[in-house]
């Protein structure tokens, strides 16, 4: 092949005026052959509106692109030889593309492009084609006409270049056509193109041509093989024949080979050796039915997994350490336990080990937690989805009787990262749906998550022991009361409860913000604006448009801020933009949170509780009110079983008591009392609102409000006794979000006290009450009292008061 031609022609023979250029993408239209092709790209279809009538045979240069993904290509882009073509037809296509019949007539040499807009247009020198007319050439084209005549039977593009042939005994014109009739690739047609010795070119066409009569032969003797012994045979069993025939003519026919090498080398327990060694046997003698791909897919699983593959993991807590605090802030006591965890690990030298439960209201950090554990020590990280699993089958597999049956998502993933002691998080465990006729999924997680168990688990699929002991299972919720108590024991549980105002904005400040500046492209080299969110900005965006327990809705909203900053600058409203808490309405729009407790309790007969949610800890108003009746009790707010009788039961203690409490010993008679807990629509229940509903009982009958600062959580009794409840620390940190600085806890939750950030214990103050007396006497104002004053008067009558 040769990319330009022998000789330079003379000067006189430049083409004078540039041609107009169609590059072809993968198309190729040799001299002396007519084909149709589609025309879409801008350019080209502009180069077709501007040939004019197609009747006068206008002619284009037809050049062949080298990278058929470029779209716009360049002089560099376009094989030196190419072909002038006449234009015989234009035809509208569908979807908006034109179809252009194109007549080749000679090659020529692209020179140079001209113009690149609207069209391609280039400049071209003839080529004198070596060899065109000599005797070597002429013999060579008879020989090859008559030989591929006796081969051709009926009407068919081979046909037709042959008849061509003896109108036109052309040697270079014979070998043009027959490459275009010939079902050669697109690299050999463009070969063919850029071939101008014409001896060379139908050395090159006389041997792809028997390449392909040769391939025909072959395919024909293997019909007539498959045929003479199926006979008539289901068309299925034709076809399985003529694939296997097919690959033992290619000698492709080593599957089980290729299997068997990849075991080969392998460090494979005993009993997995013995199987694999039976469904190699069973595999070779499977031939192509389908029973071969199933023990095909079998196969290549085993050789998939990790069965001796470890990772080096890097034991310098150290290390970890400082991993952990780079990428989240605060959870001190949350990263204390897994370094505890991970030394224990690393002193032992036994894998075995507890599994963790990170459990936390959403936005928390959970997720993350567990890949900075795995990229600290070096370990590869792998996710299993549990939430909305409803069927056994996804975590232990199918067995393999069954139709497109595959293993389990444990097994899957250690397939994936091909090590066996790689970190694996069982996310939103909690999320698990009950079991029905396909099993419960949570039941065959406890063979997983049991450290005594996982040693020999055991897939259906795979229906082999694997050993998941190396594995360090990290698994997260929010809500683990959801999970049964089997699995509860075994897992510990540590507890994410939620961030403090301060560390949500020190969150925001080293960590969120930063991320979504470079995310928005507002930071480095090649950031479009400046943006600067002031301390006061951002502390002003978790007082007022954050009250979650994590830092998502915080993370949105600093979204929302980079946005409106990026719509400034394409605006052209500058490129420095400086935002301060006054620009935070303009922004984001009005505060969706504001302190309202003392707004609420201003009146008598409510009072400030604090209840636990999954989504963190938040504070709850309970009204009461009364009315001329007879005695009955209202209770309304969607309240649960255990909420309505704590009700009732702080209703009973006030009716006992009336007299100590202070309460008019006709405030109950004919009186009928209403207890309402707002946000109506959502289901409440717990056994933490007995104290706030004794209070807010007590506030309304005796007149004397709740504190505007205080808010409580307990249950009592029926002797007044207040009882010790969950989730304190979800509910302070709620209570602290809310701006309460006086908390009322059960005594007995005295020692939950310990696990309150500094910042927060520091700043608020804690009442511990064993008794509803010491409740009132903290959460209700003092009674008002009333001076008696002594006026002086004078002889004429009048008096002075004294001066205060």
């Amino acid at each position: 092949m040769a990319d330009a031609p022998n000789t330079t022609p003379p000067t006189d023979a430049l083409f004078s005026d540039a041609l107009p250029v169609l590059p072809l993408r993968g198309g190729v239209i040799l001299p002396g052959t007519v084909r149709t092709l589609p025309v879409g790209r801008r350019k080209s279809m502009a180069l077709v509106r501007a040939l004019g009538n197609p009747r006068e045979r206008p002619e284009v240069i037809i050049a062949v692109q080298r990278d058929p993904k470029v779209n716009d290509p360049t002089f560099a882009d376009m094989h030196p030889i190419a072909t002038v073509a006449q234009v015989l037809d234009v035809r509208r296509g569908r979807n908006g593309v034109q179809m252009v019949a194109l007549s080749g007539q000679r090659r020529v040499v692209l020179t140079t492009l001209t113009s690149t807009v609207p069209y391609w247009t280039a400049e071209v020198e003839p080529i004198m084609e070596p060899s065109g007319e000599s005797a070597k050439a002429r013999m060579m084209a008879e020989a090859l006409a008559e030989g591929l005549s006796e081969l051709v039977e009926g009407e068919n593009p081979l046909a037709a270049a042959l008849a061509a042939w003896r109108t036109d005994p052309s040697p270079s014109r014979l070998a043009d056509r027959l490459a275009s009739a010939l079902d050669l690739t697109f690299s050999q047609r463009v070969h063919a193109l850029l071939t101008l010795d014409v001896v060379d070119r139908l050395e090159r066409i006389t041997d792809l041509a028997g390449e392909i009569l040769t391939t025909k032969e072959v395919r024909q003797k293997i019909d007539a093989a498959v045929r003479e012994r199926l006979g008539q045979r289901q068309r299925e069993a034709v076809l399985r024949e003529q694939m296997a025939a097919i690959r033992k003519e290619l000698g492709d026919d080593d599957a089980p080979d290729k299997l068997r090498a990849r075991f080969e080398g392998r460090e494979l327990p005993e009993d997995v050796r013995t199987v694999v060694d039976r469904e190699l046997s069973r595999l070779s003698t499977a031939g192509n039915s389908p029973e071969a791909n199933v023990i095909r897919n079998y196969l290549e699983l085993i050789a998939d997994l990790p069965w001796d593959e470890r990772v080096d993991v890097n034991t310098n807590l150290d290390a970890v350490a400082d991993k952990l605090d780079a990428d989240h802030f605060g959870l001190e006591d949350v990263k204390q336990r897994l370094l505890e965890h991970l030394a224990v690990l690393k002193l032992s030298g036994n894998p075995k080990g507890t599994i963790l439960c990170l459990t936390g209201p959403p936005g928390t950090g959970k997720t993350s937690l567990a890949k900075s554990i795995a990229e600290a020590t070096g370990r590869p990280f792998v996710r299993v989805a549990l939430g909305g699993v409803r069927d056994e089958s996804a975590v232990r597999g199918h067995r393999r009787t069954y139709i497109g049956a595959m293993p389990g998502r444990i097994i899957d993933g250690l397939r994936k990262v091909g090590a066996k002691n790689p970190v694996m998080l069982l996310d939103e465990i909690d999320k698990l749906t009950p079991g029905g006729y396909s099993g419960n999924p949570e039941a065959a997680l406890l063979e997983v998550l049991d450290p005594a168990q996982n040693g020999t688990f055991t897939d259906q699929y795979l229906d082999l022991p694997f050993d998941l002991s190396e594995v360090l299972f990290i698994c997260t919720s929010n809500q683990i009361s959801n999970l049964s108590a089997p699995l509860r024991d075994r897992m510990e549980v540590v507890s994410i409860e939620g961030y403090t105002r301060a560390e949500k904005a020190q969150i925001a400040r080293t960590h969120l913000l930063p991320r979504q500046l470079d995310a928005h492209g507002l930071t480095g080299e090649a950031a479009i604006a400046d943006i600067e969110i002031t301390d006061d900005a951002i502390d002003g965006i978790v007082a007022n448009y954050t009250r979650e327990a994590g830092v998502r809705q915080l993370e949105r909203e600093l979204v929302r801020l980079c946005r409106a900053a990026a719509l400034q600058v394409a605006r052209g409203k500058g490129k420095t933009i400086r935002v301060d808490a006054d620009d935070l309405k303009t922004h984001l729009g009005k505060p969706r949170y504001r302190n309202r407790v003392a707004e609420r309790t201003a009146v008598p007969g409510v009072a400030t509780g604090l209840a636990w949610t999954a989504v963190g800890g938040d504070i709850l108003f309970i009204e009461t009110s009364r009315m001329p009746g007879k005695g009955k009790l209202e209770i309304t707010g969607k309240l649960g079983e255990v909420m309505t009788e704590s009700a009732r039961a702080a209703l009973t203690y006030v009716r006992s008591h009336a007299e100590e409490l202070g309460i008019a010993a006709d405030a109950l008679d004919n009186q009928d009392l209403h207890i309402h807990v707002p946000a109506g629509g959502t289901p409440k229940d717990g056994p933490s609102a007995g104290v706030t509903m004794f209070t807010a009982l007590v506030s309304l009958l005796t007149g004397r409000r709740v504190k505007g600062d205080v808010a409580m959580t307990g249950e009592c009794t029926l002797r007044g006794r207040v009882l010790p409840v969950g989730g304190v620390k979800s509910k302070i940190l709620a209570a602290h979000r809310a701006g309460i600085t006086h908390v009322v806890l059960p005594k007995a939750n005295a020692h939950d006290l310990d696990e309150l950030p500094d910042a927060v214990r520091e700043g608020m103050q804690f009442t511990l009450a064993e008794d509803m007396q010491a409740v009132l006497e903290v959460a209700l104002e003092a009674v008002p009292t009333i001076e008696t004053i002594t006026l002086d008067t004078a002889a004429d009558g009048s008096f002075t008061a004294p001066v205060a």
